[in-house]
């Protein structure tokens, strides 16, 4: 029997950020806008800029500084996180309305397989596409750009280097017609940075054409042998995508399997005193046991990680250790926490800090030991849970958090480090 040729559609919001918030005011429709951090709290980083920003060489993760050097007249919007993963949801929905076969990518980005919605709907992939393009702009202001293919690596990449650039938003690039890509430099092929592409480069591949025609096993030897270490895996994955090879499927549960939980924070000032860090640790620690206990997890593993302020000389450290049982309690979670970061911080300033529980496991048992009550300490923390439900994330905590030290106000604030 053969096989039915599979339609997958890749779904790309323009300057999703920044056209969230020209949708949501008129008034900067035909403006240049950005959406920044706060800059007062040194972290005001472009996370997104508008096509006619782009114009004025305004680009994505550069400093809110530089930009308005290009640009004096810019826009400036403050992130809203929780808004603009409400419109992706949003944009997931009408997705649904075609296919139940939906996956994100990422919060701007997702994939859709339309195999079977064709026939259903009666036209041809570039027609769906522009009939969800069509939705998306009058449901939410937001233009898409959408990739086809027979696979998703395929629509990926057909989205990314073509989709984005021609009049109609909307490109078609299957198998037959790959050596379109050919002549195209590394780097915009998905999935090779600045560093891979300098590694390629070194053994002589210089485009994507040049990738794809490099015999596997050649590619496999040649890696191997400039990084001096195993690479086949890399090799094979960067091999099969310069030839449009995937057959993974559009799986709408891909993200549905919690494999940890943690939490991270900025500073706005460098940190150099242990006790000040250890404040940060216990609040960092106590949010990610909230939202464990709200998961209904806990975990066996606790990972800290702490990162200086210069960029170009990295400073820090990331590391983890098992814990004899697994547990959703702050003071467990915050003493591993500690342990780790007193072993393992050299006493350079820090700028980052994270913490995360892993090797999750359902908390439908509590572990019990003979010389303390956990299950007296679990009803206290779910006490707090709940007054933090009703009265805010800050209505309760440590004393600790009310230091110069502190930290919660500003982390309840956010999303993924980005206002909410």
């Amino acid at each position: 029997m053969k096989k039915t040729r599979r339609t997958i559609l890749l779904a790309d919001c323009q300057s999703f950020y920044a056209s969230v918030e020209k949708a949501a005011n008129p008034g900067i429709k035909n403006k240049p806008v950005v959406v920044a951090g706060d800059p007062k709290r040194r972290n005001g980083i472009i996370l997104a800029a508008c096509p006619l920003a782009k114009e004025y060489g305004v680009t994505t993760a550069e400093s809110l500084r530089e930009a308005l050097q290009k640009c004096p007249h810019l826009y400036v919007s403050l992130p809203r996180m929780q808004h603009y993963i409400d419109m992706s949801l949003h944009i997931t929905r009408i997705l649904e309305s075609y296919t139940d076969l939906v996956e994100p990518f990422s919060i701007d980005e997702q994939f859709a397989d339309v195999t079977h919605s064709l026939t259903r709907f009666g036209c041809n992939a570039t027609e769906l596409a522009k009939h969800i393009q069509m939705r998306v702009r009058n449901e939410t202001g937001i233009y898409t750009r959408v990739g086809i293919s027979e696979n998703k690596i395929l629509a990926k990449i057909g989205c990314d280097i073509f989709a984005k650039k021609n009049e109609s938003g909307i490109f078609e690039l299957a198998k037959s017609n790959m050596s379109d890509l050919w002549g195209f430099e590394l780097n915009k092929m998905f999935g090779i940075g600045t560093r891979t592409m300098m590694h390629l480069h070194r053994i002589g591949i210089r485009t994507i054409g040049e990738l794809a025609a490099t015999p596997l096993q050649t590619l496999k030897l040649k890696m191997r042998a400039l990084l001096g270490r195993n690479t086949d895996i890399w090799s094979e994955v960067l091999w099969r995508t310069a030839n449009g090879i995937d057959d993974s499927p559009v799986k709408p549960d891909a993200f549905d399997t919690q494999k940890g939980i943690g939490r991270q924070t900025t500073l706005p000032v460098d940190y150099a005193r242990a006790d000040d860090i250890h404040v940060v640790l216990l609040e960092l620690s106590a949010l990610v046991c909230e939202r464990s206990r709200k998961k209904h997890y806990q975990g066996a593993v606790v990972s800290v990680g702490v990162q200086g302020a210069d960029f170009d000389r990295p400073t820090g450290f990331s590391r983890q250790m098992k814990l004899d049982t697994p547990t959703h309690l702050t003071r467990e979670v915050y003493a591993a926490a500690k342990r780790l970061f007193d072993k393992h911080w050299n006493g350079l300033p820090v700028r980052k800090v994270w913490v995360s529980l892993s090797g999750l496991l359902p908390d439908d048992a509590v572990q019990l030991t003979l010389f303390e009550d956990r299950y007296k300490q679990l009803a206290l923390e779910h006490t707090m849970d709940d007054i933090r439900d009703w009265y805010g994330p800050t209505a309760i905590s440590f004393a600790s958090s009310s230091s110069r030290s502190g930290q919660l106000g500003n982390i309840a604030r956010k999303i993924g480090g980005h206002l909410k």
